[in-house]
């Protein structure tokens, strides 16, 4: 069985909590992402920020300019480990409305899973069958 390692994407855009929200923003759009991780200075995993989260910036009229990840991001953060199964993340995904899920080893970020990560990887491992045709 695959584990969650087996198709995480390791090249991970990452944010930390004060990271202005501007550029949390255009990191979103820049790399077509619908969330970043948000993580310490040691890459603990601390929370999420996604694009359901900045909409926030329409209905909070202060001073944005100062606004930071961290008036934003989302705690605590649903997260898996490497290692586990890649059918209890799928089931994860398909049971909330958030499209991706970071991953950890021991607590550091180590990678993310998106909903079209798992799609591409069903694709390789059974293109036919994926597809409704059978051999």
């Amino acid at each position: 069985m695959l584990k969650v390692e087996d198709i995480m994407t390791k090249s991970i855009v990452y944010v930390k909590p004060d990271t202005p929200i501007y550029k949390a923003m255009e990191l979103l759009v820049e790399y077509n992402i619908s969330g970043i991780p948000v993580v310490e200075d040691d890459m603990t995993l601390v929370a999420i920020v996604s694009e359901k989260d900045i909409l926030r910036l329409f209905t909070d009229p202060d001073d944005l300019r100062n606004k930071t990840v961290y008036d934003f991001m989302t705690q605590p953060v649903i997260f898996f480990e490497q290692h586990e199964n890649i059918a209890d993340l799928c089931e994860c995904l398909a049971n909330n409305d958030f499209r991706r899920v970071p991953v950890t080893s021991n607590g550091a970020l180590v990678g993310i899973v998106s909903r079209r990560d798992i799609i591409r990887s069903m694709l390789q491992e059974e293109p036919l069958v994926a597809m409704g045709i059978e051999n």
